[in-house]
């Protein structure tokens, strides 16, 4: 067999790891990821922090200020596949690296944008200002790569948790990144930008540097050693999406991940409208909307751990729950901000139940040789998908208003509950 490259010291002559040494590896593999996980968080944050504020400056209409959030959305979308048939070819260090620079570059185009005000390059920049998140998404994969079966969840959940860090730091540091820019002629509120380039540019250099061997590239060494002889297997993008087809499991991951994105992306991008309908102040908003972020990443270990001990479509089921009574909460709060606020914690909790849990059984149900296509074929499906609902629910609350359109986020849940139990009926 071919030798694999970037091969550790421990490694055996086949590239494979060395009795004894893939503990030690598994530990590695993640601690680079959750460094990542955090530098990433945070240049994603710090530019987003402001993104809508840039945009209405440089647009000089509110209007206009939403195709923001759209275009920082449209960038993992866009790159999803293409990041997906690079890491099936060259591994995981080859695409994070990519994506990380893709995005230090979009943040640069956005500064640009800024400086020159035009708002066009500046929706072109923040397309490629949002490859930052394509790398955290993809991050977390990475993780389960070389975890047994029954700690997938647990290694996938880590380094969701570990953005918990970078989120809650970066909108906190935007303002000194402003401030640090004003007398070189750049806009404050580009400043964030400045500083998030800077961010991807140092998660891009960790990984190329710490991120040997390659997780993907080791776990499939370690198959074929299993099964010496075996005909090499196909790893394109089309063999890739249908494993996915093929497989009920499969199938059922990527709804639970695409639903569970979609109404949360839905419910929570017009929480703020209907806060403010209500009289609450910005101070407000934040803080619910703080509250709803650390139910999405800080209780992530706990719906890990459930997925590895009680089972991927346990925690599927308890995602389920969890969003229908977010949507329940926030869309008969009216002008209570209290039960606004509880609303889009719980709703936090669903996403980070309904990730892990599809993330993990999208990866055990999927071959080897296909899990690279089919994880990059399922964040386009959730990326798109989250962005057609980002658009639509707009329109839903100007016609209609929050309420209505929590009951449509909640009658999302209905295909995946359908699958669910028609899984759980086939496994039994």
């Amino acid at each position: 067999m071919t030798k694999m490259p970037d091969t550790p010291d421990s490694a055996l002559a086949d590239g494979t790891p060395a009795p004894g040494a893939l503990p030690a590896l598994r530990r590695r593999v993640r601690a680079v990821l959750i460094a990542t996980q955090i530098l990433g968080g945070l240049g994603i944050a710090t530019g987003v922090a402001l993104a809508a504020v840039l945009a209405k400056e440089v647009s000089g209409t509110e209007a206009l200020s939403g195709l923001a959030s759209t275009a920082t959305v449209a960038g993992p979308a866009l790159l999803a596949m293409p990041l997906a048939a690079l890491m099936s070819a060259r591994g995981r260090r080859a695409g994070l690296v990519l994506a990380y620079l893709l995005g230090a570059l979009g943040a640069g185009v956005a500064v640009l944008g800024a400086v020159v005000d035009s708002f066009p390059l500046l929706l072109v920049g923040l397309v490629g200002f949002g490859a930052g998140s394509s790398a955290n998404l993809a991050a977390r994969f990475a993780a389960a790569d070389l975890e047994e079966a029954d700690r997938r969840a647990r290694a996938i959940s880590m380094v969701v948790w570990a953005t918990t860090i970078g989120a809650v730091l970066g909108p906190n540091i935007a303002a000194p990144a402003g401030e640090s820019v004003t007398g070189l002629g750049i806009p404050a509120t580009a400043g964030p930008f400045v500083w998030a380039a800077g961010v991807f540019v140092i998660a891009a250099a960790v990984v190329a540097l710490l991120l040997r061997p390659d997780p993907l590239l080791t776990a499939r060494a370690l198959a074929d050693a299993e099964t010496p002889g075996r005909p090499p297997e196909n790893r394109s993008l089309r063999a890739g999406m249908r494993a996915v087809r093929e497989s009920a499991p499969a199938r059922l991951a990527l709804v639970t991940v695409a639903v569970s994105h979609t109404a949360m992306v839905s419910i929570m991008s017009m929480t703020p409208v209907a806060l403010d309908h209500h009289g609450a102040g910005i101070q407000l908003i934040g803080l619910v909307i703080s509250g709803h972020i650390a139910g999405m990443y800080a209780f992530s270990p706990v719906m890990g751990w459930l997925s590895d001990r009680l089972g991927r479509r346990a925690v599927i089921g308890l995602a389920a729950g969890l969003i229908a009574l977010a949507a329940l909460l926030a869309g008969t709060a009216g002008p209570s901000h209290g039960q606004t606020a509880l609303g889009l914690f719980v709703l936090g909790l669903g996403w980070s139940a309904g990730l892990v849990s599809g993330s993990a059984l999208l990866t055990d149900s999927v071959p080897q040789a296909q899990r690279a296509a089919a994880q990059g074929f399922s964040d386009f499906v959730m990326n798109t998908a989250a962005g057609v609902g980002g658009l639509a629910a707009g329109l839903v609350v100007a016609q209609a208003g929050y309420g209505p359109l929590n009951a449509i986020a909640a009658c999302l849940l209905l295909p995946m509950a359908a699958l669910a139990l028609r899984s759980t009926a086939r496994a039994t």
